[in-house]
């Protein structure tokens, strides 16, 4: 059974503002690669919602599809952020009017509201889900659009790579967590480090 709780309404717009990446397979210590987040963007009523703000080429990788939107950075009222790892977090600052979100809470200023991310709602078609497996604080965000559930999550990199996380901090957990995100039949999922894709029977499970 999967009571994972879905969001109400729908959101008015959502894009992938840049597409992350990965080296795979990966080079060990002392060595150094490009690795991006996957950043998204989605705007709900009064709500203007950056996903992931972490690495990036250069910080006009994420501010020009932006732009392109019609938003300035000063406009983004949210920012939700999947871990806590650097590569997924390292820009947030760029919003500075922005609340973040992450499991624990939600951020801004100096104010720390608690509150545990499982079934919270951000923003009208738009709900996060404690979904631990990579790391013990790994949340996903589920946005209702007119074509169906998109999810943004890390439960994969890419599309088919890699099966197995090798930085998992429970690979039990993260495999029973995609066969639930999987069971809410997504039209699309956003991985950490790829573009969108369409699940299949060849996702990894």
């Amino acid at each position: 059974m999967n009571d994972i709780k879905l969001p109400s309404g729908v959101v008015d717009d959502w894009g992938v503002l840049t597409d992350g990446y990965a080296p795979w397979p990966l080079g060990g210590m002392d060595e150094t690669g490009s690795v991006a987040s996957t950043i998204s963007f989605v705007r709900s009523g009064e709500h203007t919602i950056i996903h992931d703000p972490g690495l990036v080429r250069s910080r006009a990788t994420v501010l020009d599809p932006l732009g392109d939107r019609g938003f300035a950075a000063t406009e983004v009222t949210d920012v939700i952020i999947s871990h806590h790892h650097p590569d997924h977090t390292l820009n947030i600052a760029l919003f500075e009017n922005a609340k973040t979100h992450d499991v624990w809470g939600i951020y801004q200023n100096d104010q720390w509201h608690s509150r545990m991310a499982d079934g919270a709602e951000v923003a009208p078609g738009v709900t996060l889900v404690h979904t631990p497996g990579h790391t013990e604080q790994d949340i996903s965000t589920l946005v209702r659009t007119r074509d169906g559930l998109v999810v943004f999550t890390h439960l994969w990199w890419t599309d088919s790579v890699p099966e197995e996380d090798p930085f998992a901090a429970n690979s039990d957990l993260l495999h029973s967590f995609r066969e639930r995100i999987l069971g809410l039949d997504p039209v699309l999922i956003v991985p950490g480090h790829g573009a969108a894709f369409e699940p299949s029977s060849t996702t990894p499970r």
